[in-house]
């Protein structure tokens, strides 16, 4: 989506992949959460982030909620809040919503409210599993629609030491990286966090890595493109 205006809620990982996406092709995007800390995180990636109550009405309308093309719920923590939510945006006439539910009930009382795009996070931990099971490089995956995948990979062993102009994402490989995680201990990395090894535990978000920034061979990808590209780039620098 090149164009448009989006709101997401939620500003999980899930959720941050989303909006910052939507913004690099283009879209006006307003963040919520109610987390401020979130919020300050995503500030400078989007056109508008705001701490508040998803669940009141009127603070929702107070950011031009009913002027949005379509509205991401991706709340992870609280159902209720999930429901409430999508109610109030129901009742404010939103066009699309979509929502990510946790488990099959509350997809099912999701569909009972009349949400028509569900995102399911036991279709996502399926896609995930697969893909591990071909890749050990795989972390998490995300499918979207036309083949495009959000996926998390453990840094290639090809790319350690270069950086992102030398490796070329976007130029040899037609993918984008969303951001990446990097080891936060003291020192080197124990051999546990290493390559293949790679895991989320002492991980931090680096954020929107500059061209000159080197890859550490601990460092988890967040990558955006399709399959077919990632699969490609994993192999050729494995």
């Amino acid at each position: 989506m090149a164009e448009g205006r989006f709101a997401v809620i939620g500003m999980g990982r899930f959720g941050t992949a989303i909006a910052q996406r939507l913004a690099e092709k283009g879209a006006e995007v307003i963040a919520m959460d109610s987390d401020r800390d979130r919020i300050e995180r995503i500030r400078d990636k989007v056109t508008y982030a705001v701490a508040l109550d998803s669940t009141d009405r009127e603070a929702l309308l107070s950011q031009g909620i009913a002027d949005m093309d379509a509205v991401v719920v991706s709340i992870g923590e609280n159902f209720q809040d999930v429901l409430l939510t999508t109610f109030v945006l129901q009742e404010i006439g939103i066009k699309r919503i979509i929502v990510r539910a946790n488990g099959e009930i509350q997809n099912k009382i999701l569909e009972k409210m009349g949400v028509k795009e569900i995102l399911s996070p036991e279709g996502e931990v399926s896609n995930a599993v697969a893909e591990n099971l071909i890749n050990p490089h795989v972390l998490m995956s995300v499918k979207l629609p036309d083949d495009y995948q959000i996926i998390e990979v453990k840094s290639p062993k090809g790319i350690a030491g270069r950086s992102l102009t030398e490796i070329g994402l976007r130029e040899k490989y037609k993918i984008n990286l969303v951001t990446l995680l990097r080891w936060d201990g003291q020192g080197e990395p124990p051999a546990e966090f290493m390559g293949e090894n790679a895991s989320h535990i002492n991980h931090h978000i680096i954020g929107v890595p500059d061209g000159n920034m080197k890859i550490e061979q601990s460092d988890i990808l967040l990558l955006f493109g399709t399959s077919r590209n990632i699969q490609r780039f994993i192999e050729i620098n494995s």
